[in-house]
């Protein structure tokens, strides 16, 4: 799969810019805030409907605009597929492929595999659970929809249960029979959900091992551990149970939406026991076992963008990157960098075509 060009209108600080891009390697340098970033976020958008850096979608448009558009030409099974986003204030956002509005967001997740790698990743390791649960479900939903589907049928009945325990709280009654329609949809859905993530990590978690052990040069033990309330337990039992506590607090405190990924590094948490350079190894081979997998679910190489990791990374893992995109079959990839020459002199490494733009 291959990003042809990509054309910007009133998106974040750009008022009409439009890319051709090489097949290999294309390369965005300038200044901080001169929208780098931002250039590889709108070809987020493109794969998945939404920025990758700010979720909401109005702070997207450019100042003292009313719209933004992002539209991109790629080259897909040896067809030219041309995909718009746009967004006007009070109205709802819109993907197009090939003229053609879709009616679900969630039909155009896994079309355009994608791959970022960033900064803001740290979030993983620093933030909550449901960080990590986003990053299980956006890698299974890219090549599998009926995942995607049994996600968003399970929210949508969390969010119904929760309406519904507020209810009783606010009007001083109760009634099982009606909360307990929600526990069985809930139960039959996470069920679903929560085999689909372990089989997943069954998967994963050797690509992982062996991505950090080429990135680190290290021989240090690391692993990925999987905690759900639904290991060993009934949804529907782990429901009725926690009955009182849900009535009290109301909303729902047990199910797959509670799950979590644990990051270790010799057998301890990596937030607290892993050094930087540790904790870079650890997200940087994440993201390339979420390439690896995708790849090989789709048959198709994702598009990778890299944004800003030679100011994050010492030169010796920078060096560690270049190497697997030349060693390995990779597809597309996008850089972002401050340093033109720092930037060259890295790609020169690779024995692939590129394109370099100047912001």
């Amino acid at each position: 799969m291959i990003l042809k060009s990509l054309a910007l209108l009133n998106y974040k600080n750009f008022e009409n810019q439009a890319f051709v891009f090489n097949n290999k390697i294309n390369c965005f340098v300038g200044k901080n805030g001169v929208g780098k970033t931002n250039v590889l976020d709108a070809i987020y958008h493109l794969s998945f409907g939404k920025s990758y850096f700010n979720p909401i979608a109005l702070q997207n448009i450019k100042h003292d605009e009313s719209f933004f558009v992002v539209n991109g030409e790629y080259e897909l099974h040896d067809k030219i597929e041309k995909i718009v986003v746009s967004l006007k204030k009070g109205q709802k956002k819109i993907i197009k492929r090939n003229g053609k509005a879709y009616d679900r967001f969630s039909d155009h997740i896994g079309f355009l595999p994608l791959v970022i790698i960033s900064p803001a990743d740290r979030d993983l390791i620093i933030e909550g659970s449901a960080t990590r649960r986003k990053f299980i479900d956006s890698v299974i939903s890219q090549s599998d929809k009926t995942y995607l589907e049994t996600l968003i049928k399970y929210n949508k009945i969390l969010a119904q249960r929760n309406s519904l325990l507020k209810y009783f709280a606010l009007n001083n009654t109760f009634n099982f029979d009606t909360l307990s329609i929600y526990n069985e949809q809930l139960d039959q859905y996470g069920h679903v959900i929560h085999n689909k993530r372990m089989q997943f990590l069954e998967t994963f978690i050797p690509i992982f091992k062996s991505r950090y052990q080429a990135i680190s040069g290290g021989n240090e033990d690391v692993d990925l551990i999987y905690e759900s309330d639904l290991t060993n337990n009934n949804l529907i039992d782990l429901l009725q149970k926690g009955i009182n506590k849900d009535k009290a607090l109301q909303y729902t405190n047990t199910g797959i939406h509670k799950d979590d990924l644990v990051f270790n590094i010799e057998g301890h948490p990596i937030k607290k026991f892993g050094s930087q350079g540790q904790q870079k190894s650890f997200l940087i081979a994440l993201k390339l076992a979420q390439f690896d997998f995708i790849k090989a679910q789709s048959g198709v190489n994702p598009i990778l963008l890299l944004d800003d990791i030679f100011d994050k990374l010492d030169e010796q893992r920078v060096g560690q990157i270049i190497k697997l995109v030349d060693d390995e079959n990779f597809g597309q990839l996008f850089i972002s960098d401050t340093h033109t020459d720092r930037t060259e002199a890295a790609i020169k490494q690779v024995h692939q075509s590129y394109e370099i733009f100047k912001l």
